[in-house]
């Protein structure tokens, strides 16, 4: 039996790699390292850093394409299964052509593996399809919300508060309508310039783990300028960006 092993790797730094990470890193005989063009690059380069200094000697790396999602003439969610579907077919061939029976195959994942990312569920769908069969382990991984919190040395949650945890696109939904505290991540429309109450705290973070790394915290109404300031030079200087915040309403802020 083929065995996959979906281990998270934290957000950059090598240091935030857990134990049992390097372990499955050093076990596999073969490691998938996805590429997304020149501009995103660093992150495959990230990934082969972790690969050479825990990998095994004979470990071997299979590039493969990540193709875009689905945006035209589509709507989001549609957009997505159709984007899944074309990545699962290039997983089972990846599975049928480079790993073999009673091998091991690795996914490094950034962060971990249960925080917006679709690893196990495109692996799913590569097992539902029928045409090769393995076993999955799944290894978590420190999340950039969890590195937010530590660079800003602050509790996610207010004191028996709730937080809740959305993509950008949602934010105006639930914020401060359903939640006082709001951890925002995929937000590449800068929604945090749409809430209304200037006195809200943010708390923000961009390439964390990263040599690049770069926070920015304090009231909205102070700071929101500079971080849309700031977000603009880095993906001009870098030509990606990864960023992530915590909204917090006054209320929510005082029982922190």
């Amino acid at each position: 039996m083929r065995r996959i092993l979906v281990i998270g790797i934290g957000t950059g730094h090598p240091d935030h790699l857990t134990l049992e990470a390097i372990r499955a890193i050093g076990a596999a005989d073969v490691i998938f390292v996805p590429t997304k063009g020149e501009d995103k690059a660093e992150l495959a380069d990230v990934r082969r850093s972790m690969i050479a200094r825990h990998g095994a000697a004979g470990a071997r790396l299979v590039d493969f394409a990540v193709p875009r999602r689905h945006t035209d003439g589509v709507g989001y969610r549609q957009g997505v299964d159709l984007w899944h579907a074309e990545i699962a077919d290039i997983h089972e061939r990846l599975f049928l052509d480079h790993l073999a029976e009673g091998e091991a195959g690795a996914f490094l994942v950034w962060g971990d593996p249960m925080l917006y990312d679709s690893t196990i569920r495109i692996l799913e769908r590569v097992r539902e399809g029928g045409r090769v069969a393995f076993e999955v382990s799944v290894l978590p991984g420190i999340t950039s919300m969890q590195l937010l919190a530590a660079r800003h040395r602050i509790p996610i949650n207010g004191i028996g508060q709730p937080v809740t945890i959305t993509p950008g696109r949602r934010l105006s939904e639930i914020f401060p309508q359903t939640a006082q505290a709001v951890v925002v991540m995929l937000d590449g429309e800068e929604a945090f310039l749409a809430v209304e109450d200037l006195e809200t705290e943010i708390f923000w973070g961009a390439y964390l783990g990263l040599p690049q790394e770069i926070t920015i915290a304090g009231r909205l109404g102070a700071v929101r300028e500079a971080i849309v300031a700031a977000r603009a030079a880095a993906r001009a200087r870098h030509g990606w960006i990864m960023d992530i915040y915590l909204l917090r309403t006054p209320a929510s802020s005082s029982a922190a």
